[in-house]
């Protein structure tokens, strides 16, 4: 997993996470790409750790509208990132095109924190097995762990600065990527980790990820 998720930090101070598309191109989500100047993103693979690299080119969605966002409305929450250098050994991930069924299971991937508020465990990816919750749909689907009552209760999930991560459909031989990690709760709807995931599928999106990758240069895996 470590060869696949990069750690992005924001001009804001923020720190996200993203999901190595090819060997120079990032997907992440578009609240982590906003505003475009002063993103680096990190390395963060046991060998690599630390090697920084430029961002050359950033392409959000035309759709994401970060009031939306703001206001926990649903919105396309993705953006990619093209580095002026490629990543020195990663392994790209294939996207996927398809929505989640209820109950259906996913790991979680990113480089955040092991909880809220104090920024402990930057930087070390990690990853999670979920379960889909409510009614999945191509605007927006929640993970939850499945000894948490739906997000009830506290249990995995989710963290600040795994924004950005990949959403995988590790049942086959080679992971898929079926969305990327939009925002957390803690339990009970509250704030912090442990609650909900909130995923933006990339079954709507797919087509352009792979036009917009196009005019960068990069195929993406079929």
């Amino acid at each position: 997993m470590a060869r696949r998720v990069v750690m992005i930090s924001g001009a804001r101070g923020n720190t996200c996470s993203g999901v190595a598309l090819a060997a120079d191109l990032i997907l992440t989500a578009a609240h982590c790409a906003v505003p475009k100047t002063a993103l680096l993103v990190r390395d963060i693979a046991p060998a690599r750790a630390g090697s920084a690299y430029a961002v050359r080119a950033v392409l959000v969605h035309p759709n994401y509208d970060p009031k939306s966002y703001a206001r926990s409305r649903a919105t396309a929450d993705v953006a990619l990132l093209q580095l002026a250098t490629p990543l020195a050994d990663t392994k790209p991930t294939r996207i996927g095109g398809r929505v989640p069924a209820p109950g259906e299971r996913f790991t979680i991937a990113g480089a955040g924190a092991t909880a809220s508020g104090n920024g402990a465990g930057l930087g070390t990816t990690r990853a999670a097995n979920l379960v889909t919750v409510g009614q999945p749909s191509t605007l927006q689907f929640r993970l939850a762990d499945a000894a948490g009552r739906a997000g009830a209760l506290a249990g995995l999930g989710a963290c600040e600065g795994d924004s950005g991560g990949p959403v995988l459909d590790v049942s086959g031989n080679e992971p898929i990527m079926v969305g990327i990690i939009s925002w957390s709760t803690g339990p009970s709807l509250s704030a912090g980790c442990g609650g909900l995931t909130g995923v933006t599928p990339l079954a709507r999106y797919r087509a352009w990820i792979v036009k917009a990758a196009g005019e960068l240069g990069v195929t993406l895996l079929p």
